[in-house]
């Protein structure tokens, strides 16, 4: 079990990994990976019980009860011109935004825990949250390559990020789990990125939705390891690892919560200059066209 048992060590009772109460033990091999490879998989954050104070309110976006504003409703496939019960890859931007009752949840005090440990005792603070499912049977229900610093601006302050992504469905190859580059975090440079294009004839040239996508060499291709996780259990990346997913080939939704700290005084910067992570936010566009251009 993920849940270790108290050992005894001169009479002191204390757990050496795993859930403890509001708090997350992370292995010292833990933090090494993450720091090796950019990502680390964390197993049973969550208790079963634990699951539906996230999955409730997930569900209720995913129904349509609860609806994010604007663009912050969109289909990561990088396909332009569906519905939201079309969408292959359906993404709810700020959830917790949304929907302010999630707040404060375990799993907000659990990846804290983790995220603080993992970036060895940094003052790490959310920064935004994001739902992510993947329809059953979508042969184009890829979250193309990219690194999470594409997205952002490339601002002049601490960018440490931990990216805590949730299982809530087992996450299996067959239905798109996630996949990563190790060791790309180290590399000096931030990849070359350029917008998804999946819009149907005649559209080619919409501004197509808000994925980005950067091309994996041959030799990338051979490094790619397929983390399969099950419900409960997160893989935390940071801000450079080349990730992504592949498509949903079961007969099951593919559900993901994902919730990102970085910084403190990163997260304060980004407010102070209008940048939520909202796809409403102009800072947004204006930064992100502007970084294309650069590039």
């Amino acid at each position: 079990s993920s849940h270790s048992s108290p050992h005894r060590s001169h009479g002191v009772p204390m757990t050496t990994h795993g859930r403890d109460g509001d708090a997350y033990v992370v292995t010292p091999a833990q933090i090494e990976a993450f720091e090796r490879d950019g990502y680390v998989h964390i197993p049973g954050v969550l208790s079963e019980s634990e699951m539906l104070e996230i999955e409730e309110p997930v569900m209720k976006f995913l129904r349509g009860e609860v609806n994010p504003d604007g663009k912050d409703l969109c289909d990561m496939s990088g396909a332009t011109d569906r519905t939201p019960d079309e969408y292959t890859v359906f993404n709810a931007m700020l959830p917790r935004r949304y929907y302010p009752p999630m707040q404060g949840n375990i799993y907000e005090r659990r990846t804290h825990s983790i995220a603080t440990q993992l970036q060895r005792g940094k003052q790490m603070k959310i920064d935004y949250d994001q739902l992510l499912a993947k329809r059953p049977r979508a042969p184009d229900s890829v979250f193309a390559w990219h690194q999470d610093s594409a997205y952002w601006p490339p601002l002049a302050f601490d960018p440490a990020t931990c990216t805590c992504w949730l299982a809530i469905d087992d996450s299996t190859v067959k239905n798109g789990c996630m996949r990563f580059l190790p060791g790309s975090n180290r590399e000096a440079e931030i990849r070359k990125h350029a917008p998804v294009k999946l819009a149907s004839a005649g559209r080619a040239d919409d501004e197509s939705s808000h994925a980005l996508c950067t091309e994996l060499s041959d030799a990338d291709e051979k490094n790619v390891k397929r983390v399969e996780i099950k419900r409960g259990d997160i893989t935390v990346h940071d801000q450079r690892v080349v990730h992504g997913s592949g498509p949903n080939e079961s007969d099951g939704w593919r559900r993901a919560y994902v919730l990102a700290f970085r910084t403190a005084e990163m997260v304060d910067e980004e407010r102070r200059l209008g940048f939520s992570h909202s796809h409403n936010d102009a800072f947004n566009w204006d930064a992100f066209h502007a970084w294309q251009d650069k590039a």
